[in-house]
């Protein structure tokens, strides 16, 4: 005679699941006998980007043009040219592997700094003027100079 195939956990499993969607159906028949939901029916968004149940007040539209609306980085006002060449100190430079770091002095932000990129001989801090340029992972100090 071949064993069954319904072990006592799998019995178990199945009552639970059975007794889960009787519940989940009695609760949906008493929202239903209650008459709906005591939520928002129509939520708008007010002025300051709150939900709310009251319409929006049509005097208070703002109308915007579309040629007001800028995409992307807005273009730079002349006049308004960042400086190229920044002063920053060198927190660490390797000479035998070639390599560093300079801290921006303007924004305390860490540049790395290669061999390839140095116009001096540069140590442990030096005061030093640089340009960056974008790396394959970041920004890199070049043509750096010591002061």
């Amino acid at each position: 005679m071949a064993k069954s195939q319904q072990t006592f956990n799998k019995i178990e499993k199945e009552k639970a699941r059975a007794k889960k969607r009787e519940d989940k159906r009695k609760k949906k028949e008493a929202r239903k006998a209650e008459g709906g939901t005591d939520g928002i029916q129509f939520a708008y968004v007010d002025a300051h980007g709150n939900l709310t149940d009251t319409p929006p007040n049509p005097a208070d539209k703002i109308k915007v043009e579309a040629e007001d609306i800028v995409l992307g980085v807005p273009k730079k006002e002349e006049g308004e040219e960042e400086d190229p060449i920044r002063q920053g100190k060198v927190s660490f430079y390797d000479s035998s592997k070639g390599f560093g770091f300079i801290i921006d002095l303007e924004n305390n932000e860490k540049y790395f700094c290669h061999v390839s990129g140095l116009l001096d001989d540069i140590a442990e801090n030096d005061k030093v003027t640089f340009e960056l340029e974008r790396g394959m992972k970041g920004m890199n100090a070049v043509r750096v100079k010591r002061v």
